[in-house]
C-alpha cells in the first residue's frame, strides 16, 4: 500500500500542477510493474494544447508508448486522480495496461464504475484490474476547490 500511495501522491502533484495551469486538476502516473520505474507522468493539458484528447491518462499513455516503441503497455499500472472517462478507458484497454488505480469516482463523466462502464461491456478487448478510492479524499478535495473557485 505504501508504494501505491507514493504513486498516487505523484499523480496528485501532477493534478495540482494542472490546476495551477488552469486545467481541470487530474494527474496520472504510469509505472512499470516489475521495476517500479515511473514511465510517464503528467496532468491534464486540454486547454494548454488546444486538444480535447489531452487528458492526463492519454498523455502518459502516448509518452510511454513512444518511449517503448510499441502501442502496448503490458506490465504497467496506471495511477490517476479521477476515475477515467470513457475515452480514456478505451485508450487504457487498447494499450493493455494491467491495473488502474484511481482516486475520486466521477459520477458525471466516469467510464469505469460510473456511466457506460467500458470494461464491463462484452466487447471489451482488454479488462485491467481496477482499484478505486486510492487517495480519494485528497483528489476529491482538489477537484471541489478547483470548481468552487470557478463558480
Amino acid at each position: 500500500m505504501v508504494t501505491r500511495n507514493r504513486y498516487m501522491d505523484m499523480a496528485l502533484e501532477e493534478a495540482r500542477a494542472a490546476a495551477a495551469r488552469g486545467e481541470v486538476p487530474v494527474g496520472a502516473v504510469l509505472v512499470d510493474r516489475t521495476s517500479g520505474e515511473v514511465l510517464a507522468q503528467d496532468g491534464n493539458r486540454t486547454r494548454e494544447l488546444h486538444d480535447p484528447t489531452a487528458h492526463a491518462e492519454t498523455l502518459v499513455i502516448r509518452r510511454a508508448c513512444a518511449e517503448r516503441g510499441s502501442e502496448r503497455l503490458g506490465g504497467t499500472d496506471l495511477f490517476v486522480t479521477l476515475e477515467p472517462c470513457p475515452f480514456c478507458a478505451a485508450a487504457i484497454a487498447a494499450a493493455r495496461i494491467d491495473r488502474v488505480y484511481y482516486g475520486a469516482a466521477d459520477p458525471k463523466s466516469g467510464g469505469i464504475e460510473q456511466g457506460p462502464r467500458i470494461f464491463s461491456h462484452p466487447q471489451a478487448h482488454h479488462v485491467p484490474e481496477i482499484y478505486g478510492g486510492i487517495g480519494e479524499a485528497a483528489a476529491a478535495d482538489l477537484l471541489r476547490s478547483f470548481f468552487a473557485g470557478r463558480r
